[in-house]
């Protein structure tokens, strides 16, 4: 199951960045944020999910690099950034500029996914937990981005026309919806998913934790 998920992931991506959508984002904003949502909240989990907890997941090389909390902060301030007139821009009408995006999007999305289900097997605790925090902020800034986005009474980026004969607004709106809906919607689930694993016990006590709990254990028994 997970060989399917690591290659369908990687089908995703490649009809993603390859197929009609790269022209399209040029033309229609809501078009870009398709593409958005589809390396960010589909590719990068699927991927991140087929990995973790496998021989190559960086994770369990580098565990400090892979917070999550941290992690969420660094996605935030990717997106938000990708999203001012700017870089939004520079991404639309230069190669470069659309490269530079898309890799820091994927980069930025397994990294958040990585550090919250990735490491060893079973998670620890704590890692789980911070997973959920994690997920959770990542969740809501997107929300919050959709809406503004999605409710905002001006254009904030010019494009020529809107997608399928939608007005520049509509398809700035129709754009922050699918950012709002598609975006708050995974990361939410993700962060549901790892909240009922806490709920049922799934994570396990990191090593120290356990070795304390054995001590003690030992201790009590001697006492007896």
């Amino acid at each position: 199951m997970r060989l399917l998920i690591w290659n369908l992931g990687w089908v995703i991506l490649t009809a993603a960045w390859m197929g009609p959508l790269p022209d399209m984002a040029r033309h229609s904003f809501a078009a870009h944020m398709t593409l958005h949502m589809l390396i960010v909240a589909i590719v990068a989990p699927m991927l991140s999910l087929a990995a973790a907890g496998r021989r190559y997941d960086p994770v369990r090389f580098c565990p400090a690099f892979f917070a999550p909390v941290p992690a969420s902060v660094g996605e935030l301030i990717i997106v938000w950034a990708w999203h001012g007139p700017g870089l939004h821009h520079w991404a639309r009408h230069e190669t470069v500029g659309f490269v530079v995006e898309q890799s820091m999007f994927l980069a930025a999305g397994v990294w958040v996914w990585l550090s919250a289900f990735g490491g060893g097997q079973p998670r620890t605790r704590q890692r789980s937990a911070a997973g959920v925090v994690g997920l959770l902020l990542t969740s809501m800034h997107m929300t919050l981005l959709g809406a503004l986005l999605s409710l905002s009474p001006r254009l904030l980026f010019h494009h020529p026309h809107g997608l399928s004969g939608l007005s520049p607004l509509e398809d700035q709106h129709l754009g922050g919806a699918v950012m709002l809906v598609v975006g708050g919607i995974v990361y939410l689930a993700g962060g549901m998913v790892l909240t009922g694993d806490l709920l049922r016990g799934r994570s396990a006590e990191p090593p120290s934790m356990q070795n304390d709990t054995a001590t003690r254990a030992s201790a009590l028994e001697a006492s007896i």
